[in-house]
């Protein structure tokens, strides 16, 4: 199946030169929808991988199926202010700021080996500091898996030496 079909480009949005990849066909179709969970699991199975980190909001359509596939459970990291007990937080820059991702402190055992996994990579920003927090709590940072890369951003490099998987790359 051509997964890329299902990626419906929009120029111009969220601003002027910027093409935006819409996942939401591929979401809408049940097929292809699972064909990407396939695709995004197989590089990790037999990876010993005991948890998945899940990026708020759209890493989290992703995570549920593919923690099934590969049976391990889902940590959902979070913007600020949205879980109710303990956190452990991360702050990190952005092009014009800086944000925080956060986590239930405790949720994750210490060693545990971890996959990131989002919608797209773009400039690696969220998912270094989504890494960065799984290390904080005492994980291992396995790798990383996205649906879609927009290479000429570098998010890869940015997220080195750490092995990344994208189904997808533009």
């Amino acid at each position: 199946m051509d997964l890329a079909t299902h990626i419906r480009p929009i120029p111009d949005f969220p601003k002027p030169g910027i093409l935006f990849r819409d996942i939401t066909p591929l979401l809408a179709d049940a097929a292809a929808f699972a064909e990407a969970i396939v695709r995004m699991a197989e590089p990790w199975r037999g990876a010993g991988l005991d948890a998945i980190a899940a990026v708020e909001a759209r890493g989290f359509l992703f995570a549920g199926p593919l923690a099934l596939a590969l049976e391990v459970g889902v940590i959902p990291v979070r913007k600020p202010g949205k879980l109710p007990a303990d956190t452990i937080t991360h702050e990190y820059d952005l092009e014009y700021g800086r944000d925080r991702l956060e986590m239930h402190a405790g949720v994750l055992r210490p060693g545990s080996r971890v996959l990131v996994v989002d919608d797209v990579l773009a400039t690696g920003g969220t998912a270094a500091a989504c890494m960065r927090l799984v290390e904080r709590a005492g994980g291992i940072v396995a790798g990383a898996v996205f649906l879609v890369e927009i290479e000429p951003l570098g998010g890869r490099e940015r997220l080195a030496p750490h092995r990344v998987e994208s189904v997808l790359v533009y």
